[in-house]
């Protein structure tokens, strides 16, 4: 375990994470309507776009691929080209969350999610779920690293809000207090009923 996990490698510095094959992107050319496009990256990391033809995307992040978009168009076709690509569906931007929450699930996120939105994504913690005991598993090169991130804390600006990235999974073990006190409470509400039927002439 580490006290804080690293940006997955396939990031710069820590940034916005590169597309990848099976990625399906909305490109828009401003003010040129029949040059928009959805478009899936194939398995060879590439688009095919009008006028301009395959284009690599794999590897690239959404800004270095409209600024070559840019590039295409401007040579030969379109004065100053305003390209804008939105990714409106990515199987390596997903993350997994599971355990002691209300919606445990596989969810997209955006290039700049943090621990917070994934938990509310996940519709917050269940009865039992431990704001202590939430775990954050990520693969960096060959090797799974995991930390222990305490909710509570990071709500209460006592730590940081760690960043999370496609491929994350986030794990929220339960409280045993709190599964004691729901067993505790189970308990008694049962030998309240005995003893009301035992009442009952």
């Amino acid at each position: 375990m580490v006290k804080d996990l690293p940006p997955p490698q396939n990031t710069q510095n820590g940034g916005e994470q590169p597309l990848s094959a099976n990625d399906v992107l909305e490109v828009s050319v401003f003010q040129v309507d029949n040059l928009n496009r959805t478009v899936q990256v194939d398995a060879g990391g590439q688009i095919s776009l009008p006028l301009i033809g395959t284009m690599t995307a794999a590897g690239r992040t959404l800004r270095q691929l409209e600024k070559e978009i840019e590039t295409a168009y401007g040579e030969k076709y379109l004065q100053a080209p305003d390209v804008t690509i939105f990714v409106k569906e990515s199987i390596g931007r997903r993350i997994t969350v599971d355990g002691e929450v209300n919606k445990a699930g596989i969810y997209p996120v955006s290039s700049g999610a943090y621990l917070l939105d994934a938990i509310a994504l996940a519709g917050g913690f269940n009865p039992v779920g431990d704001a202590g005991k939430v775990f954050v598993y990520r693969n960096i090169g060959q090797n799974k690293l995991v930390a222990n991130y305490n909710v509570e804390e990071i709500r209460a600006g006592k730590n940081r809000n760690p960043r999370i990235y496609g491929g994350d999974v986030i794990v929220v073990f339960a409280s045993k207090s709190k599964i004691a006190m729901n067993n505790l409470k189970d308990a008694l509400g049962l030998a309240s009923s005995a003893a009301r039927i035992a009442v009952i002439p």
